[in-house]
C-alpha cells in the first residue's frame, strides 16, 4: 500500500468515526461505535494498524507519525460524545445513582465506655476542688510498697499476687533464695496509691488531688475481676481533716455519678497505709458490691514522705473506675468492656 492511500483511508475513518460518535443518541449507541472503530480485537483501527506493514520502509515513519494523530482525533471525539451523553466515568458521575435516596452513614468509632468514665470522674472530682495527678505504671518496690507501710510479709507483696518485672538486678548474686530479689526489681503498679506518695514527696500541704490510671493484678477473670482495670485514687491532705470529711466527699460523689437514689454504705476494714480504714459498698441488682476502700492516712505514712503528723492529717479513697462504670450503665460482666465487641461498644 502506498503512503497516499494509507493516508487517504485514515481521513476517511477519522470522519466516519466522528460522524458515528456524534450520531449516538445513548451510551448503549456509543459504545457499540467504540467498538466499531477503536475496538482492541475487531476495531478499524485494529485493521488499519496491520497495513502499516505493506509500506515502504521509507514511508512509515510519516504513516506512523498520522496513524499516532489518527488515534488521538478518534479518542477525543469518543470522549467529546461521552461528556455530552452524561459523562459515566469521564467526570466520575455514576448514570444509575439516585440523588433522592437516603445516604448510608458511615460506621465511625466513638469513646470507649471506660474512658467516658474516666472523663467524668475527673469533672465530677473538679467541681469539688481536686486536681488530676499522674505516676508511671511500672514502679519501684519502695512507692507501690515501703512508703504506704506495707510490711515484708504482707500478702500484698507476694511475687504470686504481683506483676513483677525480669530484670539481671532481680536474679543477682543468687538472689532467688531471698523472695527472687523483690527488693531490687520493678513492677506494674498494684494500685494508684503510688501517686498519693509521689505528690507528696514533692508538694507541702494543702494537697487535693486525684489520680485516675491502670493497675495490674494477676486475678482470675471472672464478671467482677480483671488483671487489668483502672482505679481512681484521692488523696486530701490538711490541717484538721476528719474522717467526716472523707465520708461528705465520697457520699457527694456517689449521689453525683450515680444517681441520689443510690445507696452506700461504710465497713470497717484495714489497709496498712490508712487507720481508721474504710470499705465503701454500693447496692446493685440486690446485692451490695464494693467498689474502693478509703480510710485516714496513717502517720507512718506522712513520716516516710517527710510530713509531720502531729501538725497535718488527710484521708485517702481509691474507687474502681470499672465497676462504677458498670453500675452506670447496668453492666453484669467486667469482661465485656475488654472484649472488643463492637456489638456490645456501639451501645456507649
Amino acid at each position: 500500500m502506498s503512503l497516499k492511500d494509507f493516508l487517504t483511508t485514515l481521513d476517511d475513518l477519522e470522519r466516519e468515526a466522528s460522524a458515528a460518535f456524534d450520531a449516538a443518541a445513548d451510551a448503549d449507541a456509543l459504545e457499540d461505535a467504540r467498538v466499531r472503530y477503536l475496538g482492541a480485537k475487531k476495531g478499524a483501527l485494529k485493521d488499519v494498524q496491520k497495513q502499516m506493514g505493506g509500506i515502504d520502509p521509507g514511508d512509515r515513519k510519516d504513516a506512523g507519525m498520522r496513524l499516532n494523530a489518527f488515534k488521538s482525533a478518534v479518542q477525543a471525539a469518543f470522549d467529546d460524545s461521552k461528556q455530552r451523553l452524561g459523562g459515566g466515568e469521564a467526570d466520575g458521575i455514576d448514570p444509575t445513582f439516585d440523588a433522592t435516596l437516603p445516604g448510608i452513614r458511615p460506621s465511625i468509632g466513638h469513646i470507649h465506655p471506660i474512658t467516658q468514665t474516666i472523663t467524668h470522674l475527673t469533672e465530677i472530682m473538679g467541681r469539688m476542688g481536686f486536681e488530676a495527678a499522674e505516676g508511671p505504671e511500672v514502679e519501684d518496690p519502695h512507692h507501690n510498697f515501703v512508703a504506704l507501710n506495707i510490711p515484708e510479709d504482707h500478702p500484698a507483696r507476694d511475687p504470686l499476687d504481683n506483676f513483677y518485672l525480669s530484670t539481671a538486678a532481680s536474679l543477682a548474686d543468687g538472689a532467688v533464695a531471698r523472695d527472687r530479689g523483690i527488693e531490687g526489681s520493678q513492677l506494674l503498679r498494684s494500685q494508684t496509691s503510688t501517686v498519693q506518695i509521689r505528690v507528696m514527696e514533692n508538694r507541702q500541704p494543702p494537697i487535693r488531688i486525684i489520680s485516675l490510671g491502670r493497675v495490674y493484678r494477676p486475678d482470675a477473670p471472672d464478671a467482677t475481676h480483671f488483671p487489668m482495670f483502672h482505679q481512681m485514687e484521692g488523696l486530701l491532705v490538711d490541717r484538721h481533716v476528719t474522717m467526716a470529711n472523707l465520708k461528705t466527699v465520697l457520699r457527694v460523689f456517689a449521689n453525683n455519678y450515680l444517681g441520689e437514689d443510690v445507696e452506700i454504705r461504710f465497713r470497717p476494714s484495714f489497709f496498712p497505709f490508712t487507720e481508721p480504714s474504710v470499705e465503701v459498698d454500693f447496692f446493685w441488682n440486690d446485692a451490695w458490691v464494693e467498689f474502693g476502700g478509703a480510710g485516714m492516712i496513717d502517720p507512718a505514712v506522712f513520716e516516710a514522705v517527710g510530713y509531720d503528723p502531729e501538725q497535718v492529717s488527710g484521708f485517702a479513697f481509691g474507687l474502681g473506675v470499672e465497676r462504677l462504670c458498670m453500675r452506670r450503665h447496668s453492666v453484669t460482666d467486667i469482661r465485656d468492656l475488654y472484649s472488643g465487641d463492637l456489638r456490645f461498644l456501639s451501645q456507649f
